[in-house]
């Protein structure tokens, strides 16, 4: 089989949402994946800080922070932060619509002191959702917004009641910054990030590719919601999880098992990942 470049989405699809403990099934196909010549990469909303502790597990590189953050092994190859200004204009607008804000810069995380209320009260069953609800509780560093230390940031992921709420940092905005919404359950916040058009997670493994002088049809490409459209899109091989979103299913080429009925092996199974050339 030739070598594959395999992307892995963390939240969702390398572990249940807001986790840093993939299943041990997850781990022996990576392990068996890179034995067998391939090499594997995160390719995440996190940011660096958020997913540091997967590192441990020998990936070959990251696209962090939906592509603003690339590197292959220890070489950063692409590095987008927000312009300040672009930044501040986003927060004054969000803000003055009462929409509840986190903001990720690459060694840090800072939230709305009162999101935790406000997440308490959504149903389950969205992996943007549950890493948040996560990251308050500790276990992926996240700090209160009055600790911003003025670190170049990547994105602001936003959380509301309404659509119309996010309508004045669109006029603002939008037309340098796409406006990733996630699909969620009904009577669910509406919930996403602002992410600059001039990056995403496809164009991070489009780098990846001419880094390391790959065809993008010698990728795969796992995921599981709509913040990895662009990865299912650019990666020749595109597999959404069983517990992912509908939109991302129908437009991809396997669907795997969810993430708990260890999905992510059986799908490198399926895929000939794990076997021997």
């Amino acid at each position: 089989m030739k070598k594959k470049l395999i992307f892995l989405d963390i939240d969702g699809t390398l572990t249940v949402a807001g986790s840093n403990e993939p299943p041990q099934s997850a781990l022996q196909a990576i392990d068996e994946a890179k034995a067998n010549g391939h090499k594997v990469f995160l390719c995440t909303g996190r940011n660096l800080d958020m997913l540091s502790p997967l590192l441990r597990y020998g990936f070959d590189g990251m696209v962090a922070s939906s592509g603003g953050y690339v590197c292959v092994g220890d070489k950063v190859i692409a590095d987008y932060p927000m312009p300040d200004e672009d930044r501040d204009t986003a927060l004054r607008t969000l803000h003055e619509s009462g929409v509840f804000c986190t903001i990720e810069a690459k060694n840090g995380s800072w939230g709305d002191a009162n999101l935790k209320g406000f997440l308490d009260s959504q149903p389950e069953g969205n992996s943007e959702i549950e890493r948040w609800r996560a990251a308050l509780a500790g276990n992926l560093g996240i700090r209160p917004m009055e600790a911003y230390d003025g670190s170049p940031i990547y994105k602001v992921v936003v959380m509301c009641l309404k659509s119309s709420q996010l309508q004045s940092a669109r006029n603002a905005l939008e037309d340098r910054y796409n406006f990733v919404m996630q699909e969620v359950p009904a009577h669910g916040c509406i919930n996403g990030e602002i992410v600059s058009r001039r990056f995403d997670k496809g164009r991070g493994v489009q780098a990846v590719c001419r880094y390391l002088g790959v065809s993008t049809e010698d990728t795969i490409g796992f995921g599981d919601s709509m913040n990895d459209l662009e990865m299912i899109q650019a990666v020749g091989t595109s597999v959404c999880m069983g517990n992912g979103a509908q939109s991302l299913k129908k437009i991809s080429d396997v669907v795997a098992p969810p993430v708990t009925e260890n999905g992510l092996y059986k799908a490198f199974k399926s895929l000939g990942l794990l076997e021997q050339s």
